[in-house]
């Protein structure tokens, strides 16, 4: 007998003294027969508890009583996590990769009484599979309850889209404005090259300013530093406390010059405009990263609306993280994955002492927070499985992100729920802008995002029908001697990626794609079996074959040619790629060993120190 008709067998039962009721005969039992009734319904109440369990919430959790901290759930996670009413399939991909959920008619279409706080946390290099609610199904080992209740409760997008590498997903969520309308098509933003966000473009906190907001930044800024206009600060943030670079010692808060090969190590912690105190050295990011975060929401004014954003440096190399959070996952023997593991887990704690601020400030109850990572693993780190590929690469494992809302201003209609609306990262600066703050979006370049806000809130369809992932003219090869489609439409030796609907089309990747098996679970799990000869073009429906197996480029012409079409109508609008050789002037040892603007003559006013 399986446990729900075990329950129901239970539903049925009556205890002798239940039986007594009503008998005139036996008054000196009253007693016994109202102990009796009390019981059974005591054993109604437990079982309609335990079902309420079991088939729901959309994940199960360990019981966590209604007044203890999100940033408790940690030591409360069962481990167990399904989304509720979803299909099970052999491969357990059906069931975030299936059609989208009917949608419900009866939408509340009223706006927040008042401008929500806006809270969007960024994590950083963070893999597909390593997020519970996704890892769950194929046995992952990583424990982020807090994300896993927070998705659930919410939103999670399971069509949503970011750029394959750090700085690109970070300027495009700045200005809403594709990688090629700004010119950094290309790679990075190297620790050395004078570059950054083009200082012309308007950013998503300048228009948040205009509409009453407070904007703050806190975390990993990664859009260029060189000169003091390019600056986060000076880019429509209030205040800023972070990384101005990609990455460095979590606890030392020092990088070196990377590829550029400038000597000399240099400390990288910023507070607004000038060098952050020294006293920071030794503090761990995340952590320090959080209380600032918690402290900007404990000072913010009553009577001004909120934009936080949160830029985790986690969970981006080098692997470091507190040890008693290395000791949680001694299951994991591979020693760069056990401390990821640890990194990941540190921050979904992390963000439960955020959420538990936002709700002892009374600020909960009119916030909405999106959770994003910036692009997929790099698979020696982060594993993005069961999507192929990875990080730098225009593979589903590069592009696909984790991503959630939560928000009480949601109706709960519209929550506990997978969203499968085509949705890209340019989309959050008119969502945030229009959207939600009810500001003008007048006065920017063209954007390329949409309102997204009624497809989360009301269900509605997204307007989004196709993203352009990218167009690299300076990855490209001369020497393909087979080409597919027809060149005159778009060279297909470039590096180019485009969804329009079910379908996308890749040019020229130049890394085979490969489908990276989590270390912890070697031998429990086997890649797919797929075509990984390099092909000029390749061409995939991604609502059938998500993880990229069949290569349909010869099948479907019409199709290839199609996209190569709409390729070749973004490249027409593409401006000129921006990437300057590196600065040997930019070197720390010039400098104190600190990372400033080095392309300002008076850089050492941007040494002063704060307290």
């Amino acid at each position: 007998m399986d446990k729900r008709s075990t329950f129901r067998t239970f539903k049925t039962y009556k205890t002798p003294a239940a039986a007594e009721i009503g008998s005139k005969k036996r008054r000196p039992w009253r007693l016994l027969t109202l102990i009796g009734s009390v019981c059974v319904i005591v054993i109604i109440f437990q079982i309609w508890i335990v079902e309420e369990y079991i088939t729901g919430p959309p994940f199960t959790l360990q019981h966590v009583q209604a007044n203890e901290s999100w940033s408790h759930l940690i030591f409360h996670a069962t481990g167990d996590t399904q989304i509720k009413n979803a299909k099970q399939t052999d491969n357990g991909t059906k069931e975030l990769f299936g059609s989208p959920a009917n949608r419900n008619k009866n939408k509340n279409t009223s706006l927040p009484s008042k401008q929500p706080n806006i809270v969007f946390i960024l994590a950083d290099d963070y893999g597909y599979h390593d997020i519970g609610y996704h890892g769950k199904q194929y046995g992952g080992l990583i424990k982020t309850p807090v994300m896993d209740r927070l998705a659930a409760e919410g939103v999670i997008l399971e069509n949503y889209y970011v750029q394959p590498i750090c700085t690109p997903t970070r300027v495009q969520l700045m200005s809403g404005r594709y990688q090629i309308h700004t010119g950094l098509q290309h790679f990075i933003i190297e620790h050395a090259q004078p570059n950054c966000l083009p200082t012309d473009e308007i950013t998503m906190p300048q228009k948040l300013k205009e509409a009453g907001y407070s904007t703050h930044m806190v975390g990993k800024w990664h859009a260029g530093f060189h000169k003091a206009a390019c600056l986060p600060h000076r880019r429509g943030f209030d205040t800023f406390f972070g990384l101005w670079l990609g990455g460095g010692d979590h606890y030392k808060h020092e990088t070196h010059c990377g590829p550029c090969g400038c000597p000399g190590t240099g400390y990288d912690l910023h507070e607004n405009d000038c060098i952050a105190d020294s006293s920071w050295k030794g503090k761990y990011s995340t952590t320090i990263f959080t209380d600032r975060a918690i402290k900007i929401i404990q000072n913010q004014p009553t009577d001004m609306p909120l934009f936080l954003y949160v830029a985790y440096q986690a969970v981006h190399d080098p692997m470091q993280a507190p040890k008693e959070y290395v000791n949680m996952y001694s299951n994991i023997t591979h020693d760069v994955r056990k401390t990821y593991s640890a990194m990941v887990t540190y921050m979904d704690y992390s963000i439960g002492r955020i959420v538990d601020v936002l709700k002892t400030t009374g600020n909960w109850e009119n916030t909405v927070l999106i959770f994003s990572s910036d692009n997929g693993g790099d698979t020696v780190h982060g594993i993005n499985w069961p999507l192929r590929g990875k990080k730098k690469t225009l593979w589903e494992g590069g592009l696909r992100a984790n991503g959630f809302v939560n928000s009480p201003l949601i109706p709960s209609s519209a929550r506990g729920r997978v969203s499968h609306d085509l949705i890209h990262v340019t989309d959050w600066f008119p969502t945030f802008v229009d959207g939600l703050a009810g500001g003008k979006l007048n006065g920017t370049k063209p954007l390329d995002g949409y309102n997204i806000w009624e497809t989360i809130r009301d269900m509605k369809p997204s307007p989004r029908t196709e993203i352009l992932h990218n167009i690299d003219p300076m990855l490209s090869t001369s020497t393909l001697s087979e080409v597919a489609g027809d060149s005159n439409l778009f060279n297909s030796k470039v590096n180019a990626a485009i969804r329009v609907g079910d379908w996308k089309l890749i040019t020229n990747e130049p890394t085979p794609g490969i489908w990276s098996v989590p270390p912890e679970l070697s031998g429990k799990l086997t890649e797919s079996a797929a075509d990984k000869t390099h092909h000029p073009i390749w061409l995939f429906n991604i609502k059938e074959d998500p993880l990229e197996t069949q290569n349909l480029s010869q099948t479907y012409p019409d199709k290839v040619n199609e996209l190569l079409r709409r390729l070749q109508a973004y490249n027409v609008t593409s401006v000129p790629v921006v990437y300057p050789k590196c600065d040997q002037s930019a070197s720390p040892s010039r400098h104190g060993n600190l990372w400033v603007p080095w392309g300002e003559p008076k850089w050492r006013d941007f040494v002063k120190r704060r307290t």
